[in-house]
């Protein structure tokens, strides 16, 4: 039987549109289907400790790579906050699903980080806590995954205090003093050293960075003769006081403590330039971050307590 001409429009109609329909059917499913794409941005990779982290998390991606996609970059140095924020705009026009950050600034990285947020990126926050208060001007919520510095820093404070005498001078060299962890790990010198009745007679900021923990040593050395600790912030930092040490021939006679256990400071450890220094998981810790970030994906709950999902952090001495 024929269709009149209106009938044969409305059916050509219909099967235009049911064609159509197929391949924005097709992309919908391809794109529900799509592996998530993790942004994971490091600070200075001039340091080992994040070298360490980054390679952590490559190795965790490969292994599960059926499970998302990674793309990681970071900055050249420790206090290049400006870069790491062109960092975090570029995976924001990469459409990643979440970006895993270890910021270089505890209150500079928030406007960038809101930013993503508001285009639908979830956030997780590791290494260096970003200011509870500054996330909360900006009514954003960014789980941190990472140590307890404070306590990793008091342990190895703490270790360090036992080979002294009360009363004696120590020295603290401490990271970006803009950064949570670098008050934080300052913080539990202090305390350590406070319960001890040692006499702090000066905390400066190396910036993480060997260079400028070695100048800050080198100082503090020459002001303070009768200084008898160096408690660096940092492993890096540490590298550098050990330096400082032996140029004022005083190996041996200041004892000298880090935080990070990264591979330079092993055979420190073993022949005593270094004393002791704290282990937070490096290789582990970015991975720690990515698996909350694909939680978040999900649209699964991440456990954390008070924003914050605790990882470990342990003293190394001598083996």
């Amino acid at each position: 039987m024929k269709l009149p001409f209106a009938g044969r429009l409305l059916a050509i109609a219909v099967l235009a549109a049911a064609s159509a329909a197929l391949p924005l059917s097709s992309a919908f499913a391809d794109d529900t289907a799509a592996k998530p794409k993790v942004g994971l941005v490091m600070k200075s990779l001039a340091n080992e400790f994040f070298v360490t982290m980054q390679d952590g998390a490559k190795d965790y991606q490969k292994a599960h790579a059926a499970d998302f996609d990674m793309i990681t970059n970071g900055i050249k140095n420790e206090t290049d906050t400006s870069a790491q924020i062109d960092i975090v705009n570029q995976m924001i026009l990469a459409k990643v699903n979440a970006i895993v950050i270890a910021p270089a600034d505890s209150k500079a990285l928030v406007n960038v980080l809101k930013k993503a947020s508001d285009a639908g990126i979830k956030v997780v926050n590791i290494d260096n806590r970003l200011d509870p208060e500054v996330l909360k001007s900006k009514n954003l919520e960014v789980p941190f995954v990472g140590p307890d510095n404070r306590k990793g820093s008091r342990l190895v404070g703490e270790y360090l205090a036992k080979q002294l005498a009360s009363g004696d001078k120590v020295g603290i060299i401490e990271g970006v003093p803009t950064t949570t962890n670098a008050q934080q790990r300052t913080a539990g010198f202090k305390d350590a050293m406070d319960a001890a009745g040692m006499k702090i007679v000066s905390t400066q900021s190396g910036n993480w960075e060997i260079d400028q923990g070695n100048k800050v040593a080198a100082a503090m050395l020459s002001e303070y003769p009768d200084l008898k600790a160096l408690l660096a912030g940092n492993d890096n930092m540490a590298l550098g006081a050990v330096s400082a040490v032996r140029a004022a021939g005083k190996a041996g006679k200041v004892q000298v403590v880090g935080y990070d256990n990264i591979a330079a400071i092993k055979p420190m450890l073993q022949d005593g330039r270094i004393l002791a220094t704290a282990d937070q998981a490096a290789a582990q810790q970015a991975v720690f971050g990515i698996q909350n970030a694909l939680k978040l994906v999900k649209g699964e709950k991440v456990e954390a307590v008070d924003g914050v999902i605790e990882t470990p952090v342990a003293l190394v001495l001598k083996q």
